[in-house]
């Protein structure tokens, strides 16, 4: 014992956190990042005890590889844990990741497991409630109406069995009649019940061919996570439309060594154009040992026919009708250092449509992983609620091979990279000739030799429509005594066969400090960039209010300057206010007719009641 020394693993604020997870993941389209964000809140608020966690809880925190959530898993079924710093025990896991792991998870003592008991007359002082009021303003939209968007959340929880949700919203520009609502009820860990939602929901079965939920891990430099997500039905935050608006359920139960998962739902949405979408599904999955198989079958039924102009090449063969009928079957096998999954799925359009995405996970080594993903979506297969690993939003009409490795075997060190081949068979949305074809390939290097500070290193090549995108990025962050200082930096470059170019550059400094006197934290940041074209706009994740995520494109010539405050004004009412003033060059907006400037102003206050 006198020879051994412990490595200290600096604790980081949540939200720093979560903005690290967000810089790897910036690079998706069509991903509910608000819906992740609320996720992970909620699962800071009531994080997971390691030594009771299940496979699917752990699936909730997407920087963990399936082989980092089976070496878990195992390491607390052989001797479970007294103290988180434990984990570094676990060969797979690097300092970052448990630095990860302590913002939401922690160790309950063995000694105090009495305390998940369930008293009625304790029930009414073990729930937690929490009220938000939310003011959203814009300068640069010309409404007619108020420019002021409203928004009002509640939620009220008791322990891990019951969840209560509601959601106001009143878009800016709108009145009182343009009010959207939504919310949801949900029961869980009751007996078999592990889901039990009534109101705003999603579900997502084997690898999202079928059905994905609101926010799903596809292409990014999470490149061990692909084809691994939370499976079942589980409540949404968001009212903006998406996801399911019914009832569902998932069942869970064991006989021998087989286990069982039963899963249903039920919806019913309607679109601007007063069009009821009813989807009525179900799935069945089997686990034993290594082996896990499910059925899926979702049927969606339409009050008026569905028919995309027919006018628009890319949207040919997209589904037309009034009914839908959508099948799939997945499975996944795990051996040692093998794990092999897939799914393929048919879905009813003009005529039957087929779909496949099948992949293996290899660990030849301790500390490397290696992905390989193959997937073809037929041009006659096209299911709405689906999404799955590819390069377009809409699982249709896609042939590719994608191939990733993720590398830890240096203390401190991670690199990460992955190249995705791709091709299209029809007309694509924005690549008029047909048959196309485009890559994908990023690299990334990321160095964390303690709790204080990390640097990243990325360089991505991409080419799609016979445009190809050049660009690098680079990141040093640092913390210590309350202080907090990032810097940011990102190039592109773009060319296409007419010999156009064009080039972007963004820099960017974050500045963060936590009063330790008063309950107060203050974070700034300026950044200056230059992107004269559309196709060189960089994307970057920015600090906001509290539930709220944001990537605005740095478009144009100028700056931008935000301060974002949190101040807890009592031990149970906080106040939360971001500011945005972007400036543009005069001569570029002129060109263009758009003001000098923007400025953005967020105000949230929430309420926490015992």
């Amino acid at each position: 014992m006198l020879f051994c020394t412990v490595r200290a693993v600096a604790q980081l604020p949540v939200e720093d956190v979560i903005h690290d997870i967000y810089a790897q993941l910036t690079e998706l389209e069509g991903v509910d990042y608000e819906e992740l964000q609320m996720d992970l809140l909620d699962l800071a608020a009531h994080p997971i005890d390691l030594n009771t966690a299940t496979e699917s809880d752990l699936q909730r925190l997407p920087f963990l590889s399936p082989q980092q959530v089976d070496d878990i898993l195992l390491y607390v079924y052989l001797h479970p844990l007294d103290s988180l710093y434990e984990l570094r025990m676990i060969p797979s896991l690097q300092d970052y990741d448990i630095r990860n792991i302590r913002a939401f998870c922690y160790v309950k003592p063995r000694a105090h497991a009495e305390k998940d008991k369930i008293y009625p007359a304790e029930i009414p002082r073990q729930i937690r409630q929490e009220i938000i009021t939310r003011i959203d303003a814009r300068n640069i939209e010309d409404y007619t109406n108020d420019p002021v968007a409203l928004q009002f959340r509640y939620k009220a929880r008791y322990r891990d069995y019951a969840e209560i949700g509601l959601r106001l919203n009143r878009p800016a520009g709108e009145d009182a009649s343009a009010l959207q609502y939504g919310g949801y009820i949900q029961l869980q860990n009751i007996g078999p019940l592990q889901k039990l939602v009534l109101g705003n929901m999603q579900a997502h079965f084997g690898q999202g061919l079928v059905m994905a939920s609101a926010f799903h891990t596809g292409k990014n430099m999470y490149v061990a996570n692909v084809g691994y997500e939370q499976e079942g039905v589980r409540k949404l935050n968001a009212i903006d439309g998406s996801g399911l608006h019914g009832i569902g359920a998932t069942m869970q139960w064991t006989h021998g060594k087989t286990r069982f998962l039963l899963s249903a739902l039920y919806s019913l949405q309607k679109d601007r154009n007063n069009i009821r979408h009813h989807a009525l599904g179900a799935n069945l999955t089997l686990s034993r040992n290594q082996w896990k198989i499910g059925f899926t079958a979702i049927e969606h039924i339409y009050s008026d026919t569905i028919a995309p102009y027919r006018d628009m090449a890319y949207n040919a063969r997209y589904f037309r009708g009034t009914k839908q009928m959508v099948l799939g079957l997945n499975a996944r096998y795990r051996w040692r250092w093998l794990d092999i999954f897939g799914e393929v799925a048919t879905a009813q359009n003009n005529r039957w449509g087929a779909a496949a995405q099948t992949g293996a996970r290899i660990y030849p080594l301790s500390g490397v992983e290696i992905t390989l993903l193959h997937r073809y979506f037929s041009p006659w297969y096209d299911n709405p609620s689906g999404y799955a690993f590819s390069q377009t939003a809409r699982v249709n009409d896609e042939h590719g091979i994608y191939l990733a490795t993720d590398i830890r075997l240096i203390p401190g060190w991670r690199l990460s990279a992955y190249a995705d081949l791709f091709r299209f068979e029809g007309v694509k949305y924005g690549i008029p000739f047909a048959p196309s074809y485009g890559y994908d390939a990023v690299a990334e290097a990321l160095y964390i030799p303690d709790g204080t500070y990390s640097i990243r290193m990325r360089v991505r090549a991409r080419e799609k429509g016979r445009k190809a995108h050049y660009s690098t990025r680079a990141i040093f962050s640092c913390q210590r005594s309350g202080w907090s200082l990032c810097s940011y930096a990102e190039a592109n470059i773009t060319t296409d066969t007419l010999g156009n170019r064009g080039w972007g550059i963004s820099i960017a400094q974050d500045i963060q400090y936590r009063f330790t006197t008063v309950p107060l934290a203050i974070q700034a940041r300026l950044q200056g960039f230059d992107a004269r074209q559309w196709d060189n706009r960089i994307y970057r994740s920015e600090h906001d209010v509290l539930y709220s995520f944001s990537s605005t494109a740095a478009y144009g010539r100028g700056g931008k300057i935000a301060l974002n405050i949190r101040y807890h004004i009592l031990p149970r009412l906080s106040l939360y206010l971001c500011l945005k003033e972007t400036i543009y060059h005069p001569s570029w907006a002129h060109a263009r007719a758009i003001p000098l400037s923007r400025t953005d102003i967020h105000l949230m206050l929430r309420a926490k009641l015992p």
